[in-house]
C-alpha cells in the first residue's frame, strides 16, 4: 500500500464517520419536526374553540358594557330631574315656609309676652329679621329686662 492509498482509505473512513453523524442528526431533526408538527396541530385543534369562546365572551362583555352605559345615562337623567325638582320645590315652598315660620314665631312671642303681662321691649321692636337670622339693635347701651 502506498501513501496515497492509505490517505484515500483514511479520507473514506472520515467521510463515512461524517456522513453517519450527519445521518443521525438528520434523523433526529426529522423526529423533532414531526413532534413539532403534531404539537402545532393539537394546539390549533384546542385554540380554535378557545378563540371562539373568547370571542363570545368579548361580545357578551360588550353587551353588558352597553347595558351599563344605558343605565348610567338613565341614572344621570334621573339625577338631573331630581335636582331640578329639588330646586323647584325649594324655590316654590322654601321662601313662603320661612315667612310663615317667622310669622308664627313672632305671634308666639307676642302671645307669651301678652300672657305674662310684659310690654314689648323697645330694643326688640328695633330688630330687623333678615331671611333666616335676626340682626340685633345697635349695642351702644345695655338692655335691661323689666321685671313685672
Amino acid at each position: 500500500m502506498t501513501g496515497g492509498e492509505v490517505a484515500g482509505i483514511l479520507v473514506a473512513v472520515f467521510w463515512a464517520i461524517l456522513v453517519s453523524f450527519l445521518a443521525v442528526a438528520l434523523v433526529r431533526l426529522a423526529q423533532t419536526l414531526r413532534a413539532t408538527t403534531k404539537l402545532v396541530a393539537e394546539v390549533t385543534d384546542q385554540a380554535v374553540p378557545l378563540l371562539a369562546d373568547a370571542s363570545q365572551a368579548v361580545r357578551s362583555a360588550q353587551t353588558q358594557i352597553d347595558r351599563v352605559d344605558a343605565i348610567a345615562t338613565d341614572v344621570q337623567e334621573v339625577t338631573s330631574n331630581a335636582s331640578a325638582l329639588s330646586s323647584t320645590v325649594a324655590s316654590t315652598f322654601g321662601g313662603p315656609l320661612v315667612k310663615v315660620a317667622a310669622f308664627g314665631y313672632g305671634v308666639r312671642q307676642a302671645m307669651s309676652r301678652t300672657r305674662a303681662g310684659e310690654a314689648p321691649e323697645p330694643e326688640r321692636a328695633r330688630r330687623t329679621v333678615v331671611v333666616g337670622r335676626t340682626v340685633p339693635a345697635p349695642t351702644g347701651r345695655k338692655r335691661r329686662r323689666q321685671k313685672g
